[in-house]
């Protein structure tokens, strides 16, 4: 089988990648060029492309008849809203035709845009099942009784968030929200908390409940880790089988060193 990898940024896509280049199925992938990692170009035939060229990929996926797609990796909500000149006319049209510029309407309506275009879009969890979050504690170190009312607090509002397509990770501090991820991103979500607190932070992170697995999907990795500890944040939650987590045994290493447990949490 033909598989399409289209890849934003981030270490998702190579894992993806790698996983795939371990079968017999045949990976191309279809890199944007300053953001997906240039070491992706080792695990298949690899098309690198400006950002917002959406009729050359559409006619170069076609060319190679690929019709089996998976888009992974990150790609800056800020980018598509606030870079609409760098778009191709096919995908100024395309944005033009969608009800709201929120992620999940975007990346939604890019699926249905190429599906109708003959390519079908395919779940790569089971490529990707070792990198889900299981429920319960992950790291030695136990979070608190207060810790987990926070954790259980701030999982019910991140739930809520991700179903308004908003973002997908909270901060909150002794049941208080201190911080909501918008179009900046987690990261600076994380970072922005400590402008209110200076320590004892728990960073929430939940999907949205139907999450559709096959685009979006949460993602925690070091530099989650690394500005939670920048802030000096006490816990890190995130909802079970829904979630990726990567470098899991370093991750977990550092995050035991630093004192800083991590929950799976199962939602309804």
């Amino acid at each position: 089988m033909k598989v399409g990898l289209i890849a934003g940024s981030g270490q998702l896509p190579l894992e993806f990648a790698k996983s795939v280049s371990e079968t017999e199925n045949q990976l191309y992938i279809f890199a944007i060029k300053s953001s997906t990692d240039k070491s992706i170009e080792k695990f298949g035939k690899t098309f690198w492309f400006s950002f917002g060229e959406a009729q050359k990929l559409i006619d170069t996926m076609r060319e190679l008849k690929v019709e089996n797609l998976v888009m992974l990796g990150k790609i800056e909500h800020s980018s598509i809203l606030f870079h609409f000149y760098k778009l191709d006319s096919r995908a100024r049209e395309f944005l033009s035709k969608i009800k709201d510029r929120r992620a999940k309407s975007i990346l939604h309506g890019i699926i249905e845009e190429l599906e109708k275009e003959g390519f079908k879009f395919i779940d790569p969890t089971p490529y990707l099942k070792n990198l889900l979050v299981p429920e319960g504690v992950l790291t030695h170190i136990k979070p608190d009784d207060k810790l987990m009312e926070d954790i259980k607090f701030g999982m019910h509002i991140a739930k809520e968030i991700a179903d308004l397509d908003i973002g997908q990770t909270v901060v909150v501090k002794d049941k208080v929200v201190i911080a909501v991820e918008g179009i900046e991103g987690t990261d600076r979500c994380i970072l922005r908390s400590r402008e209110l607190v200076s320590e004892g932070a728990v960073v929430c992170k939940a999907a949205r409940k139907n999450q559709d697995m096959r685009y979006d999907v949460p993602v925690i990795g070091m530099k989650t880790l690394e500005n939670i500890r920048k802030v000096k944040g006490k816990a890190l939650a995130v909802e079970t089988g829904k979630t990726y987590l990567l470098d899991r045994d370093i991750f977990l290493k550092k995050a035991d060193e630093w004192g800083i447990p991590i929950v799976g949490v199962k939602l309804e």
